[in-house]
């Protein structure tokens, strides 16, 4: 493309920033960093009512997580108020709006009897047909007014990147208010207004906007500005098949990282609801789908926002990440869990990391690396019951504390000596071997499953897993007597 591209993302602090705009803004952001053109965060804060100040830093924190970053400083509509008025007198003066004088009262009135005849509930243009010297006199009486945007006839055609070309009577839209009684302008006059004095190229958003572009398209027209490009893209489902919402309460973006999905694998899923690079591959890193991306290739059926999916790609990243940097991401999460200290961290790193790779395979989401090393680091825990009544057994105390006593006399407590040890001892009992590493793995972390038995006894030391042992040992004893 010849001309710079300028995309924009404009939330509105009503919530925090969930799901369906965090993939708007991903999609608007690699549509930009593809073309090497600017993206833009124009925050829409004019409805005082719904707006709430303190929502901005985390809508700007949750992008930044994500990785979205913006190339001028965030444009705030509240900012810019003074800026529409202007607009909205041209428009007057060359006889695409007119004032409406009607009342509120008046509206509903008009509203209630077009229900009762089955009309369409539009305006009747009782305000555009007043004469000039009825206007003149309400005027001077200071009357308060609206502003109409004055729809003309025929019809109404604009081709869609992703839709194609869409047509709309324009018998079907109404004389929408662009200028409010108190002065302020509605969303689809400060949108145009914006979008046009922003440089706004391109405007990606979701499909439950082309009503608004139809009327965002007159404006345009009556100002004599040329449309930029539009691309509607499907909207994000949840699986009951209703939009995703702050109203219905969906989850802010930032509370998936509290629970452990990383943003690159976020981004990565987002991306792909909606969008496909036409080709097997799931597992696509920003900077691959930067290379990539082209709103040609958005499906334009509604996705549906599966969880499942999310963590199976989630887990993918995690195996694909290298151990330091998960032990960095992990640590902060140990010491809050109140199983360590920083302090102890730092001076055993190495442990750390070594904890991470034997967790790495069975982790699907950062805060299972917490969720699954507690042993690890304290003893302090109960015995699993399903398993204590599958797993111990009268003879398993003996059978355990023969364990314990021949792990006293290994000197180099590794996980290859340890299996020899345990293989010997059952063979000797005359058991199946896994009839001790089952108890065993019971005795030393509570637990019926986990990373392979050798390992975490390698890990957790010999004078702690003897400890476990003959304390699992005590326990069994207590249970038969």
């Amino acid at each position: 493309m010849s001309e710079e591209i300028r995309v924009r993302i404009a939330p509105s602090p009503s919530g925090y920033l969930h799901v369906g705009t965090a993939r708007t803004a991903i999609f608007n952001w690699l549509y930009a960093r593809h073309n090497k053109g600017t993206f833009l965060v124009r925050i829409e804060d004019t409805d005082i009512a719904r707006s709430d100040a303190d929502l901005i830093q985390p809508i700007l924190d949750a992008l930044k997580w994500l990785g979205i970053d913006w190339d001028e400083e965030p444009y705030y509509q509240s900012q810019r108020l003074d800026r529409y008025r202007q607009y909205v007198d041209k428009l007057l003066e060359s006889g695409h709006a007119y004032r409406c004088f009607c009342t509120p009262e008046e509206l509903e009135e008009k509203r209630k009897k077009a229900m009762a005849e089955k009309k369409p509930l539009q305006y009747d243009r009782t305000c555009l047909n007043r004469s000039e010297s009825e206007i003149k006199s309400l005027l001077d009486k200071n009357a308060p007014f609206a502003v109409r945007l004055k729809i003309p006839d025929g019809e109404t055609t604009f081709h869609d990147i992703v839709l194609g070309d869409i047509t709309k009577q324009n018998s079907e839209i109404e004389d929408l208010i662009i200028c409010r009684r108190d002065g302020r302008a509605v969303y689809n006059m400060a949108v145009v207004v914006d979008d046009y004095e922003m440089s706004i190229t391109d405007v990606i958003r979701g499909n439950d906007h082309i009503s608004n572009t139809f009327k965002q398209i007159h404006i345009y027209q009556g100002l004599g500005w040329r449309l930029p490009r539009f691309a509607h893209i499907p909207l994000v489902l949840r699986p009951d098949k209703k939009k995703v919402s702050k109203r219905l309460g969906d989850k802010d973006v930032a509370e998936y990282g509290e629970e452990g999905i990383l943003p690159e694998a976020m981004f990565n899923f987002l991306c792909l609801l909606g969008w496909s690079p036409k080709d097997d591959r799931e597992y696509l890193p920003p900077d691959q789908l930067v290379e990539i991306f082209n709103l040609e290739n958005v499906n334009a059926s509604n996705p549906i926002f599966n969880e499942k999916k999310l963590i199976a790609l989630n887990a993918e990243y995690i195996r694909n990440l290298p151990d330091y940097k998960l032990a960095e991401m992990i640590a902060p999460k140990l010491v809050i869990a109140g199983y360590t200290t920083k302090y102890w961290l730092e001076t055993r790193w190495e442990f750390l990391l070594k904890l991470v790779a034997l967790l790495k395979e069975r982790s699907r989401k950062i805060t299972d690396f917490v969720d699954m090393s507690g042993y690890f680091f304290h003893s302090e825990f109960e015995y699993d019951k399903k398993a204590v009544k599958k797993r111990f057994k009268p003879d398993t105390a003996g059978q355990l504390k023969q364990l314990a006593d021949k792990f006293e006399k290994v000197e180099n407590f590794r996980k290859e000596k340890l299996e020899v040890v345990l293989n010997d001892l059952a063979e000797h009992l005359g058991i199946e071997r896994a009839e001790l590493i089952h108890p065993a793995r019971l005795a030393v972390t509570g637990t019926a499953g986990g990373p392979g038995l050798f390992d975490i006894l390698e890990m957790i030391g010999k004078r702690e897993v003897i400890s476990r042992i003959k304390r699992a040992v005590d326990y069994i004893d207590k249970l038969g007597g």
